[in-house]
């Protein structure tokens, strides 16, 4: 493996490139929520990831995951709760509501089981 160097002045430096900040450029709000708490709260499992370019994949996922999750638990509360386009119809300021206190749980019940495990 021939590794690429970048001369500073009267210095070669390696020009080390990662594999996973490609993929961190698309991200959302889940991923940055994972990536805060692993950097905040677990420091040596963000370093090994770091260490073994694993980054991008591990958030990228995390995000996918975190996304899938929520369309089910929204879905599934919304039912549960007869928020529907009924309501809509009739009570649009009501079914906003509802949908936000829908949506956060959901945000609750994904960083629990997901982000911050």
């Amino acid at each position: 493996m021939e590794i690429p160097y970048k001369k500073i002045g009267d210095y070669l430096i390696p020009d080390l490139k990662y594999q996973s900040t490609e993929q961190l450029k698309n991200i959302g709000k889940y991923g940055m929520m994972r990536m805060n708490f692993l950097k905040n709260y677990r420091k040596a499992k963000y370093a090994t990831l770091l260490l073994q370019d694993e980054t991008g994949s591990h958030i990228v996922e995390i995000d996918k995951t975190s996304h899938e999750r929520e369309e089910v638990i929204v879905k599934q509360m919304a039912k549960a709760q007869g928020v529907d386009e009924d309501l809509k119809a009739r009570d649009q300021l009501a079914w906003v509501g509802a949908m936000n206190q829908i949506y956060h749980s959901a945000e609750e019940i994904i960083r629990n089981e997901i982000i911050e495990v």
